[in-house]
């Protein structure tokens, strides 16, 4: 059963549209792992359009578990990694149109970029992960790249609607997954996965951890709405 692995982004983002310091990424990343998250997730852009440098570092200094860093293979993502040294890097593409990556890494246009990339990192004792899109192809190149591990981009199959689809999609994640687990590469999956999307991938022994924030962030948002409220109008009452 793959363990969950939390990722705070979307607190970020939701903090950074007031311009102010609530939610705190932080303080989410430690009540997730004290509700049983092995580690916590991040991804830092260039543009720092969600998590900013002070979180990365706290987020460092807080996590317990596995902190898990998301950036892409350019020479400033390099200096950062090197410096804050998380427990492992997993490399994305950065195309400031999207929230969140929607697609894999071109392990063939940027192949030079990525192949320099993993080397500094793992040269530096930080084990390497590349996000790529479920096609055995794409594995098999990650592995020639020497990669530690892939993660396994999990977002069409999350999103599609058709069941038909989506157990096409999802046989596609546990074709990539056999032949990473063959070519003894770690394996982690993730992106737009929810409660229903994820429960396939609990069943994948090859997976050792999936990555989700998003629904997360939702849920926490829907469940915990009613306590809010009410500690709110007791806080106006009492003024």
């Amino acid at each position: 059963m793959p363990d969950l692995i939390v990722n705070v982004d979307h607190a970020a983002a939701f903090r950074n549209l007031a311009g102010g310091r609530q939610p705190d990424p932080v303080s989410v990343a430690v009540l997730a792992e004290v509700a049983g998250a092995v580690g916590i997730s991040a991804r830092f852009t260039e543009d720092r359009r969600q998590i900013g440098d002070r979180d990365i570092r706290v987020l460092r200094e807080t996590v317990q578990g596995r902190f898990s860093l998301g950036v892409a293979p350019t020479p400033e993502m390099m200096g950062l990694v090197l410096d804050v040294k998380p427990d492992e890097v997993v490399l994305v593409p950065d195309r400031p149109e999207e929230a969140s990556a929607e697609g894999g890494l071109d392990l063939i246009l940027d192949r030079s970029e990525i192949t320099d990339t993993i080397t500094t990192i793992r040269d530096s004792g930080i084990p390497v992960f590349l996000f790529i899109d479920p096609e055995p192809e794409h594995v098999k190149a990650a592995h020639r790249l020497n990669a530690d591990g892939v993660q396994i981009n999990t977002g069409n199959y999350a999103g599609q609607a058709s069941p038909a689809t989506r157990d096409r999609l999802l046989a596609r994640i546990v074709d990539a997954a056999k032949v990473a687990a063959r070519l003894k590469l770690r394996i982690l999956a993730g992106c737009g996965l929810d409660y229903q999307t994820c429960r396939p991938l609990g069943a994948l022994v090859e997976v050792e951890a999936c990555i989700i924030g998003h629904s997360l962030m939702a849920r926490a948002l829907m469940t915990g709405i009613e306590a809010a409220v009410r500690e709110m109008v007791i806080a106006l009452e009492r003024g």
